[in-house]
């Protein structure tokens, strides 16, 4: 039974204040989402990919991709209004024999590649299974302006992707979500909801979401840091 990874990126990234999506933005002159496949593409654990997109932006991906010339095709599924809608279209199109269920956002182009096998592991094992980190900040729960109380910082992970679901775990929790209405904020809390445990497995800090314009001096430092790791190992 096959792995199949689904990249959501359909996004409008407003936080980024650009009119581009921040997933076409370019990092030294190739779209973050495009790191983010050659990520994907290149772990052999990974049998399929999904890149689920807004219409009006497929075809701009598709000529990105064939640009690319990436070792493993890509099919692209149209997207929907929000994330979760995407990711609801793309598991329309996963095949039923699928054993688990990666998702992960396209501009997470830093994963690394160890990581991938990990989760994927972790879901075959407990059924659903996130990437985390823990907080260094302390973190208070507030009402408005009042502080009324401060969350044990041992008691919290800060999620990342991918995160990884048995196939059945994840089309449940899908379904159930579509039919209550409800909006996660990741996809492990639509899992959660259900009653699912879900394992984290340690992530990294260089995994980060690009999402402000702030974030991007630092994406082009680990992109230089991984390009000089390559050329070291030759």
């Amino acid at each position: 039974m096959s792995v199949v990874a689904i990249i959501p990126a359909a996004g409008w990234g407003l936080r980024m204040g650009s009119p581009t999506p921040k997933q076409f933005l370019s990092l030294e002159g190739i779209p973050i989402f495009v790191h983010t496949l050659r990520k994907f593409v290149a772990c052999e654990a990974v049998d399929e990919i999904l890149l689920g997109l807004r219409a009006e932006d497929t075809e701009r991906a598709q000529n990105e991709i064939e640009r690319e010339c990436l070792a493993r095709p890509v099919r692209m599924v149209e997207g929907g209004p929000s994330r979760q809608e995407t990711v609801a279209r793309c598991l329309e199109q996963v095949p039923a024999d699928t054993e688990v269920v990666l998702v992960h956002d396209a501009v997470r182009p830093f994963i690394e590649l160890e990581m991938i096998p990990r989760v994927i592991a972790a879901a075959r094992q407990g059924g659903a299974a996130i990437l985390g980190i823990p907080s260094v900040d302390t973190v208070k729960q507030v009402q408005r302006h009042l502080i009324l109380g401060s969350i044990p910082r041992e008691r919290i992970v800060l999620a990342q992707t991918p995160q990884a679901f048995r196939y059945e775990i994840i089309r449940e929790a899908y379904a159930r979500a579509a039919a209550d209405e409800f909006h996660g904020t990741d996809d492990s809390s639509l899992a959660e909801r259900l009653g699912y445990n879900v394992t984290v497995i340690m992530g990294s800090d260089r995994n980060i979401k690009i999402t402000k314009p702030s974030d991007l001096p630092l994406a082009r430092l680990y992109l230089a840091q991984e390009r000089d790791r390559q050329e070291a190992a030759g």
